[in-house]
C-alpha cells in the first residue's frame, strides 16, 4: 500500500515537473514576444524622446542578455536590414550595449559580418548595403574602428578594378561604397581624411573609365532641358562631392548616438575581420543601371521650404527613403498613402512635390517600373483623398509638365503615362481643363501631344462608354474622338449581295443560332469556293481557304459581338473548326486579318480576343508577330493597342519558356534526390528511412528527356519569334531610311521615332528573355553593315547587362 502511495506520488511529481516546465516555456516565449515588440518599435512616436526610450531599452535588453542572447542579436541584425529608415537608432541602441558589454558588442559585429557576406553571396542586392550602411554607421557609435572599417570600403572598391567582369557588378560595389559615405563621411574626415581622400579618388578614377552606352536607353526624355537626366553614379558622385565641399554635414539623418556621446567615447572597439566580396559568377544576377528622375526645382515649388538642390545630399536621402516606404507599403495603398504624408521631415521639404516626383520615378523607370503601373495610380488617388488641399493641385501640374514635354519622351514612358492619365481621369469623374492643351489640335495627328489625348481617350472608352466620353471632351477636340465601337460586318452591309460568300454566311447565321455543332459548321463551310493562291492545288478540305475563313470568323465574332464573354463562349465552342482552318501561319495570319476587319473601331475588343485565340492556341506567337508587321496593318502602325497585342504575344511566349525551364530544373532536382536516396537506403538500415520515394515522386530518366526536348522546342520557337520581330522592324526602319535618302527628305519623322521607340521598348521589356539571344541577334541581324542608329539600340541594350 505504502508503495502504491509512494509510486502516485512520485506521478504527482512528474505531472508538477512537466507542468512547470510548459509554464517555463510559455513564460519564456512571452519574455521574447515583449523583447522583440520593444525592439522594433523603439523610436516610434511617443510621449518620451528617443534617448530616453533607448536608454530604458538598454536596461530591460542588459538584464536578459543571458538568457536571450541569440534572440536578441538575430532581431537586431534584422532590424538592421528590414528597416534602413531606422538605422541610426538601432546603431545607438548596439552602441550603449557595447558601451556596458563589449562581449556582446563583438558577437553583434560577427552576427552584422556574417548577414553582410550572406547578402553578397545570395545577391541580395539591397540587403547588402543595408548591412554596410549599419557597420559603418556602428564607426560614429564607437563600435567599430574607423581604419578596419576604410579596409574594408577599400576592398570593396578593388572590386571596380576586376577584368573580365560585367560592368554592373562592378557599378555595384561603388554605389555601396558611395551611398554609406553621407552616414559615416563626417567621422572618416575627422579621424582618416587622407584614408578617406584616397579612396574618393580611386572611385573617381573608375567613374571618369567607364562606359555610359546604356544611359540614352534608359532615359525619360531625350533632352536635358529644363533637368539633365543624371545617369545614376553620375548623380551619386555629384552629391557626395557636393557633401565634401560642406565638410561632410548634412540636415537630413538623425543622430541619437550624439547624446550619448560621453558614454560611447569610453567603450572599446572592435575591428572589422578581413571581408572579400564573392568573386563573380555568371549566374549572378546585378542590379541594372538606372537615371536619376527629375521633374521639379525650387521654382516650381511656391511657398513653404525650399526643395533641396538635384546635387545636395539631402535629395538623395528624401528620395530613397521615400521608395523605401513605397517599397514596404505597396500592396496597401492607404497604408502607403498615409505612410508617403507621415514622412519625419516634412516639415523641412515640400513633401507633395517629392512624393509626386518619387512616385513618377518609379512609373517611368527603365527598363522597367517595379510593380504594375496601377499600384502608382491607386497610391496617387489616395494620397488626394488624405491632402485634397495640396495634393491634386501639385499633380495637376506635374501632368501638364509631362504633357508639355511629352515631344522628347521615351514611348515606354509615354504608354504609363497614358495608362495612368486615363485611370485617374476615370476615379475623378473624367474631369480636365481641355481647353489649356488646344493648341495641339493644329499639330499632325502623329505628333506625341494630339496622339496622347487620342490614346487617353481611347483608355477612357475601356473605362467608361462612348456617350460619356463624347459629353465630356470640347467640340474643337472632335477629330480626335474615338468611333463607336462597333463590329464592321460586312455580309450585313449594303455591298453585301455582290460578295461570294454572303449566301453561305447567312446560312451559318441561321445555323449557329440553332445551336449547331462544330461538325455541322464544317459542312456548311464545304460549299464555299476556294479563293486563295493555291485554288488551282489540288483541294483537300483542309487546305487554307481564305474564303471559308472570312465567313467563320467573321459571322461567329458578329454572332458574339454583345460581349466579351459571348466572343469568347463562341471562340471556345467552335475550337474544333478554328483549329482545322488555322492549320498553317498563312491562314492563321488570315483569322488575324478577319478579326481586324471586324473589330477595327473596336480596339479593347481586338486585344481580347487575340489573347484569347493566343491561349487556346489557335494562333501562334509568330503568326500574330508576322500579322502585325503586314501591309494591311500599316494604317494602326503607331497605336498604343497593336503594340499591347504584341507585348502580350511575347509575354506568353516567355511564361511557357520560364514554365518549362522551371519544371525540368524540378524533375532533374527531384531525380537527383531519388537517386542520392536509394542509394543511402543501401547504407542504412530500413527502419531509419524516414520516406520512401515513390514512383509518382520520382520522375524517370525518359521524362526528363522528354522534359528537355519540350524546352529545347519552345527555346526555338521563342528565338524565332524574336527574329521575326527585329527582323521586321529593320526591313521597314531601313526601307524609310533608304527613302527619305532618295527623296532627300529629313529622315527623323514623328513615325520614325515612334518605330525606333517601340523596337527600343521590346528590347528593354523582354530584356531578361532577350538577352539570350543577343549573340545570335548580332550575328544574324544586328551586323555591322546597318544603319548607326538602328544599330546603336542593339548597343545600348547590350550595354545594360555588360
Amino acid at each position: 500500500m505504502m508503495n502504491r502511495r509512494r509510486q502516485h506520488d512520485g506521478d504527482d511529481d512528474g505531472y508538477e515537473h512537466r507542468n512547470r516546465k510548459r509554464r517555463r516555456v510559455s513564460e519564456n516565449q512571452e519574455i521574447e514576444d515583449r523583447l522583440e515588440s520593444l525592439i522594433l518599435r523603439v523610436g516610434e512616436r511617443s510621449t518620451s524622446s528617443v534617448e530616453s526610450n533607448l536608454e530604458g531599452l538598454v536596461s530591460v535588453l542588459e538584464a536578459d542578455l543571458g538568457t536571450f542572447r541569440l534572440k536578441i542579436l538575430r532581431i537586431l541584425s534584422e532590424c538592421a536590414v528590414k528597416m534602413p529608415e531606422k538605422c541610426t537608432i538601432y546603431t545607438t541602441l548596439v552602441g550603449l550595449l557595447n558601451a556596458k558589454n563589449y562581449k556582446f558588442g563583438g558577437e553583434f559585429v560577427d552576427h552584422m559580418v556574417k548577414t553582410f557576406k550572406e547578402s553578397l553571396k545570395l545577391c541580395r542586392w539591397d540587403a547588402a548595403r543595408y548591412s554596410l550602411r549599419f557597420l559603418a554607421d556602428l564607426v560614429n557609435c564607437h563600435v567599430i574602428s574607423a581604419t578596419s572599417l576604410l579596409q574594408l570600403l577599400d576592398t570593396m572598391i578593388d572590386v571596380s578594378n576586376e577584368d573580365t567582369v560585367p560592368q554592373v557588378r562592378r557599378d555595384w560595389y561603388v554605389f555601396a561604397v558611395l551611398s554609406t559615405l553621407p552616414w559615416v563621411g563626417r567621422d572618416l574626415y575627422e579621424k582618416k581624411e587622407s584614408s578617406l581622400e584616397s579612396l574618393l579618388l580611386r572611385i573617381e578614377v573608375y567613374l571618369n573609365k567607364r562606359s555610359k552606352k546604356h544611359h540614352n536607353a534608359l532615359r525619360v526624355w531625350s533632352v536635358d532641358a529644363p533637368h539633365p537626366q543624371e545617369e545614376y553614379l553620375d548623380c551619386l558622385w555629384a552629391q557626395i562631392r557636393k557633401l565634401r565641399q560642406d565638410n561632410w554635414a548634412e540636415k537630413h539623418i538623425p543622430r541619437p548616438y550624439l547624446a550619448f556621446d560621453s558614454i560611447l567615447c569610453e567603450a572599446l572597439q572592435h575591428n572589422l575581420p578581413q571581408i572579400v566580396p564573392p568573386a563573380h559568377h555568371e549566374s549572378y544576377e546585378y542590379p541594372m543601371p538606372s537615371v536619376v528622375y527629375r521633374m521639379f526645382d525650387y521654382t516650381d515649388c511656391p511657398d513653404g521650404p525650399n526643395l533641396p538642390g538635384a546635387h545636395s545630399i539631402e535629395r538623395f536621402l528624401i528620395e530613397e527613403h521615400l521608395h523605401h516606404i513605397i517599397e514596404m507599403h505597396h500592396l496597401e495603398r492607404k497604408d502607403c498613402a498615409a505612410q508617403l504624408l507621415d514622412f519625419p521631415y516634412k516639415s523641412k521639404i515640400p513633401l507633395e512635390y517629392c512624393i509626386v516626383e518619387v512616385i513618377f520615378a518609379e512609373l517611368f523607370h527603365m527598363p522597367t517600373p517595379r510593380y504594375i503601373d496601377i499600384v502608382y495610380g491607386s497610391i496617387l488617388i489616395e494620397l488626394c483623398k488624405l491632402h485634397p488641399a495640396t495634393l491634386p493641385q501639385v499633380l495637376a501640374q506635374a501632368t501638364e509638365i509631362l504633357f508639355m514635354r511629352i515631344d522628347s519622351m521615351n514611348t515606354s514612358c509615354f504608354d504609363r503615362f497614358v495608362n495612368w492619365f486615363s485611370y485617374h481621369l476615370s476615379n475623378f469623374k473624367f474631369t480636365w481643363s481641355w481647353e489649356e492643351w488646344d493648341s495641339c489640335l493644329l499639330l499632325d495627328t502623329e505628333h506625341p501631344r494630339p496622339k496622347f489625348i487620342q490614346e487617353v481617350l481611347q483608355k477612357c472608352l475601356r473605362l467608361s462608354y462612348h456617350q460619356r466620353i463624347t459629353e465630356m471632351m470640347p467640340e474643337t477636340y472632335a477629330k480626335l474622338l474615338p468611333v463607336p465601337s462597333q463590329p464592321n460586318y460586312k455580309y450585313a452591309s449594303e455591298e453585301a449581295g455582290s460578295l461570294t460568300g454572303t449566301q453561305v454566311a447567312h446560312q451559318l447565321v441561321v445555323a449557329i443560332r440553332q445551336k449547331c455543332s462544330p461538325e455541322e459548321v464544317i459542312n456548311i463551310l464545304k460549299e464555299l469556293p476556294n479563293s486563295g493562291e493555291n485554288s488551282d492545288q489540288e483541294m483537300s478540305d483542309s487546305s487554307f481557304n481564305p474564303l471559308k475563313i472570312d465567313v467563320f470568323v467573321q459571322t461567329l465574332l458578329n454572332l458574339g459581338s454583345k460581349s466579351f464573354s459571348h466572343s469568347f463562349a463562341a471562340v471556345s465552342k467552335f475550337h474544333l473548326v478554328f483549329k482545322a482552318l488555322a492549320e498553317s501561319e498563312e491562314a492563321q495570319i488570315c483569322i488575324l486579318h478577319n478579326v481586324f476587319e471586324l473589330w477595327q473601331n473596336h480596339q479593347q475588343m481586338m486585344v481580347v480576343i487575340i489573347d484569347k485565340l493566343l491561349k487556346i492556341q489557335i494562333v501562334d506567337c509568330s503568326a500574330v508577330a508576322t500579322w502585325i508587321f503586314s501591309k494591311e496593318m500599316t494604317g494602326e502602325f503607331t497605336k498604343m493597342y497593336l503594340w499591347e497585342i504584341l507585348h502580350l504575344t511575347i509575354k506568353k511566349m516567355n511564361k511557357h519558356v520560364i514554365k518549362l525551364s522551371n519544371e525540368l530544373n524540378d524533375a532533374k532536382e527531384k531525380f537527383a534526390k531519388a537517386d542520392s536516396s536509394s542509394s543511402d537506403s543501401e547504407d542504412e538500415a530500413a527502419p531509419k528511412r524516414k520516406k520512401p520515394v515513390t514512383v509518382v515522386d520520382k520522375p524517370t530518366e525518359e521524362m526528363v528527356e522528354r522534359m528537355e526536348e519540350k524546352l529545347e522546342a519552345a527555346n526555338v520557337d521563342q528565338k524565332r519569334l524574336f527574329l521575326i520581330v527585329f527582323q521586321r522592324f529593320i526591313m521597314i526602319l531601313s526601307e524609310h531610311l533608304v527613302r527619305s535618302d532618295t527623296d532627300g527628305r529629313d529622315p527623323d519623322t514623328d513615325w520614325y521615332r515612334w518605330t525606333v521607340g517601340r523596337l527600343q521598348q521590346v528590347f528593354l521589356m523582354h530584356h531578361e528573355q532577350v538577352q539570350k539571344y543577343s549573340g545570335t541577334l548580332e550575328t544574324l541581324l544586328f551586323t555591322s553593315d546597318l544603319d548607326s542608329h538602328i544599330l546603336e539600340v542593339f548597343h545600348q541594350f547590350v550595354a545594360l547587362r555588360a
